[in-house]
């Protein structure tokens, strides 16, 4: 029987699997009203303390009046993004979240002076303001490094104008992506399959059919054929413009400009692509050929890579099972740790409900002053688990970090923001491995880690990073790039990292279009970065190492440290190579245990079917002799 998806409308999901929007608003019009406030604070916030600027009273007070703001400008934002998120045919909200941008922008407007005016201060008045206060040491300290690119007020105001511009190339995507491509329906078996670019990413990339999921891959791809030209060329906008403002604050480099905010030097970034290219490239090729063999592929295809390692393999759970799941696996990091993200059940932080137009994949998102909200798609299986338990790990470090910073500096680096989710996904695998005897479950335990956590993180944004540094090398060195170009660069890309271990089937040098991370910065490598960091971490709990779990407690409450202090607080160098070797080998060891298990599972599947054929065999042979003493009677 074909299986084929379906989603009910929006409205017609239960209340309890979507979020609580009313710790943000009680209503609409509470909102409006919001909107109204904020611009009034903000005129007030310019009125009082422009030009005010003398001691370090009023600029401690004027720095903490700012934060208040921004945690209403916060409140605001959650409110009108998160319903689009949840359903984007939802008119009405997509009318809001346009309200609230051009809210905002006003209220960074008329805030802007302040940042100004303490870039041009002189560094005593700075320092004065953390020796009176040192819960402003961090945006200090920024405000200090900021100042080597700072480019004055007039210029950095005309940036700022032109800052809702800046963002049309990812907007245009998107609208491309997710509003103008139109996928036909396609045909296998004489059954006709709807495709969207939803339905392909979420559910036809993992389908179980061969035939299904190569006929998806063939079709989705012809679709985004038809669009590349246009999304390469506002890709190439969105790095035209990384240039020259890189050029503009006195960067030689775009990659230099855009590392400059993640406090990450050219060496760490370029060592976390190379080595995991070299050195994983042979654990992942190896894992790939096994995946091939026990689905008993004729070819590993691109279109396969997302495949199950044992697709019949299934536990079915409930969300309150999902919970349990969660609460056990947490308790790792203690009662205080689990009391921390518990209340996202109860209190509906979290949009699990499937419906139509809901986004796809699952995200954590901070309401300053209120609660991490998390939006997932639950199906109903353990792998989904891991999704909600790797959004609980942002939000609980999001939550820390708020109690423990200035809300203008609570948020760590982009280097480091993967690494408190992908934490809580080792640490679920762990506690499968610890609590499942049967070997189907331990393997899966092993696979789903691997396929998921790692594949995910490791690999796929990887891979991604690694085409997207061939393309600012072309930025660099003065020269363009078409769609033709971004296909052969992914295709060189691939080809170095899975050899001949896959067959790259006509569509996949068109991966690049199917991501919004290249509109985000150097984004891409720094998953692998954070799971880097995480997996030492974990090594270090599940190796029992003294205080291993008190150091990813502290790690979890910093908020925007520099990248190798705030590692070296988790107990990681990341100065070194050794944590990502030790990231590698931890694969390696695990691709080979889940080989030793397929052994295994294969050695007593072979066993049960010879016991049921020895089995049918005598039953035969017992109703044979049967037969013949009945006719010998007879």
């Amino acid at each position: 029987m074909a299986i084929i998806p379906s989603f009910p409308k929006r409205s017609e999901v239960a209340v309890e699997s979507t979020w609580d929007l009313t710790p943000l608003f009680k209503s609409v019009a509470d909102f409006e009203a919001a909107l109204t406030d904020v611009l009034k604070q903000a005129q007030a916030f310019k009125n009082h303390y422009e030009g005010q600027l003398e001691t370090t009273e009023t600029i401690q007070s004027a720095i903490h009046a700012l934060a208040d703001i921004y945690k209403l400008v916060s409140r605001i934002s959650h409110y009108a993004f998160l319903p689009v998120e949840a359903n984007r045919n939802d008119q009405a909200a997509i009318l809001r979240l346009q309200e609230a941008k051009n809210t905002i922008q006003q209220v960074n407007k008329l805030t802007a002076f302040l940042r100004n005016t303490l870039l041009e201060a002189d560094d005593h008045i700075l320092d004065e303001l953390v020796a009176a206060d040192d819960r402003l040491a961090d945006y200090v300290r920024q405000l200090k490094r900021d100042k080597k690119i700072y480019l004055g007020k007039d210029v950095e105001g005309a940036l700022q104008e032109f800052a809702p511009v800046f963002g049309q190339p990812l907007e245009i995507y998107s609208q491309a992506k997710l509003a103008d491509m139109t996928f036909p329906n396609f045909t296998v078996d004489g059954v006709e399959y709807p495709l969207s670019f939803v339905l392909y990413e979420d559910f036809y990339m993992y389908h179980p059919d061969t035939a299904v999921r190569r006929a998806a891959f063939d079709q989705f791809s012809k679709t985004l054929a038809q669009y590349q030209n246009a999304v390469a060329q506002a890709y190439y906008a969105h790095v035209m413009r990384e240039k020259a403002e890189a050029t503009l604050r006195g960067f030689d480099s775009v990659f230099d400009y855009l590392l400059f905010d993640q406090e990450v030097t050219r060496e760490m970034y370029d060592r976390q692509i190379d080595v995991i290219m070299s050195d994983l490239a042979p654990v992942m090729q190896k894992y790939i050929t096994h995946l091939k063999e026990e689905n008993n592929l004729d070819e590993m295809t691109y279109a396969d890579l997302k495949i199950d390692l044992d697709p019949e393999y299934s536990q079915p759970l409930s969300w309150q099972d999902a919970e349990n799941y969660v609460r056990e696996a947490a308790s790792a990091l203690g009662e205080d740790y689990v009391n921390t993200i518990g209340p996202a059940f109860k209190e509906r932080w979290i949009d699990y409900a499937k419906n139509e137009g809901k986004s796809t994949g699952g995200f954590a998102t901070m309401a300053g002053g209120v609660h991490p909200y998390i939006l997932m798609n639950f199906n109903g299986q353990l792998s989904d688990v891991y999704t909600l338990i790797h959004e609980l790990g942002h939000a609980g470090q999001m939550i820390n970090a708020e109690q423990h910073n200035l809300y203008l500096t609570d948020e760590p680096s982009l280097y480091l923001v993967e690494s408190q989710s992908t934490f809580n996904e080792l640490l679920m695998a762990g506690y499968l491995k610890q609590t499942q005897e049967d070997d189907r479950t331990q393997r899966f335990a092993r696979a789903q880690m691997l396929t998921n956590t790692y594949f995910h993180n490791f690999i796929t944004h990887l891979l991604e990073a690694a085409y997207q540094r061939e393309v600012y090398r072309l930025v660099d060195a003065g020269k363009g790039f078409t769609a033709a170009t971004l296909s052969e660069l992914t295709l060189k890309v691939f080809r170095d990292f899975w050899g001949d271990a896959v067959v790259l089937n006509p569509g996949s040098e068109l991966t690049w279009m199917r991501q919004p991370h290249y509109y985000m910065g150097l984004y891409s490598y720094t998953y692998s970065a954070g799971l880097t960091i995480a997996t030492q971490s974990y090594l270090n709990v599940a190796n029992h190492k003294p205080g291993a779990v008190d150091d990813w407690l502290n790690y979890l409450k910093l908020g925007s440290c520099p990248v190798v202090d705030a590692a070296k607080v988790a107990g990681v160098d990341v100065t070194t190579a050794e944590p990502l070797a030790n990231t590698i080998a931890y694969l390696d060891q695990t691709v080979d245990e889940i080989i030793a298990y397929s052994k295994t599972l294969a050695k007593t599947h072979s066993k049960v079917n010879a016991y049921v054929h020895a089995q049918t065999k005598a039953k035969e042979t017992v109703k044979i002799n049967q037969q013949q003493t009945n006719r010998e009677e007879h």
